[in-house]
C-alpha cells in the first residue's frame, strides 16, 4: 500500500513523536523520583511511641480525701445529680432519674433517684472523688419549696456507697459521730449524717412574680 503523506500530515508525525518521548521521559523522571524517595524512607528512623498510662482525676495518695460538690435538684417531675469540683465550672458526672427508669410517672420516685446516685458515686470513685459537698435545692422561685420525693433517697444512697458527706453543719456532731466510731455504734448513725451535712440552696426570691393558675376560694 502505497501511502501519500503531505508535508502537513508528517508536521503532525513529527509532533507526536516527540510528544511520546516526553512522555517517556517524564515517566522515566517520575519512577526515579518514586525510587528515591522509597530508599530515603526506609533510611530514615522511625520515632517509637511511648505509651503511657492515663490516669483520670487529680494524683491521689492513700487515705486523702478529695472531695467534690454534688448538686441535687429534687422536684416532684424528675431528680437530677450533678458532681462538678469543687469551683463548679468543671461537671464531672450528671445522672437524672429519668435516664434509670423508663415510664415518666417514675422519674421522680426514690427508686430512680436510688440507682442514679448509685452510678454518680461509681463514677465518683473512677475519677478519684471519694467526697462530696452536698447542696440540696428544690424548684424555688414562686413554686413548692419543697424537695421532691427522691431528694432523701438519693442522700442515703450516696453515703452508703462509701462516699464520705462534707459540711457538717454542727459542732459537736464530729466529736459524737467519733466518740460512736470508736465504741462501733456508727452504723446506728448512718441516717443522721443526711440532715446535718447537707445545704439547702433552694432559691427564695425577696419578691416574685405571680404564681402560675387561676385563683381559689372566695374573692375580697
Amino acid at each position: 500500500i502505497n501511502l501519500i503523506i503531505l508535508p502537513r500530515h508528517r508536521l503532525l508525525l513529527s509532533n507526536l513523536s516527540l510528544g511520546l518521548q516526553a512522555e517517556k521521559r517524564s515517566t522515566a523522571t517520575l519512577a526515579y523520583s518514586l525510587s528515591f524517595l522509597l530508599a530515603a524512607m526506609s533510611k530514615r528512623k522511625v520515632r517509637e511511641v511511648k505509651e503511657e498510662p492515663a490516669s483520670l482525676g487529680p494524683a491521689v495518695k492513700d487515705g486523702e480525701v478529695v472531695f467534690g460538690t454534688a448538686h441535687i435538684f429534687a422536684s416532684f417531675n424528675d431528680t437530677f445529680i450533678h458532681v462538678t469540683d469543687l469551683s463548679g465550672r468543671e461537671t464531672l458526672v450528671r445522672i437524672t432519674g429519668g435516664m434509670k427508669v423508663k415510664a415518666d410517672r417514675d422519674e421522680s420516685s426514690p427508686y430512680a433517684a436510688m440507682l442514679a446516685a448509685q452510678d454518680v458515686a461509681q463514677r465518683c470513685k473512677e475519677l478519684g472523688i471519694n467526697a462530696l459537698h452536698i447542696k440540696l435545692r428544690a424548684t424555688g422561685g414562686n413554686k413548692t419549696k419543697t424537695p421532691g420525693p427522691g431528694a432523701q433517697s438519693a442522700l442515703r444512697a450516696l453515703a452508703r456507697s462509701g462516699m464520705k458527706i462534707g459540711r457538717i453543719g454542727k459542732a459537736f456532731f464530729p466529736l459524737l459521730l467519733n466518740f460512736l466510731n470508736k465504741v462501733k455504734f456508727s452504723f446506728c448513725f448512718d441516717f443522721m449524717l443526711v440532715p446535718f451535712s447537707t445545704e439547702d440552696v433552694t432559691p427564695i426570691p425577696t419578691d416574685s412574680t405571680r404564681r402560675k393558675g387561676g385563683r381559689r376560694g372566695r374573692r375580697l
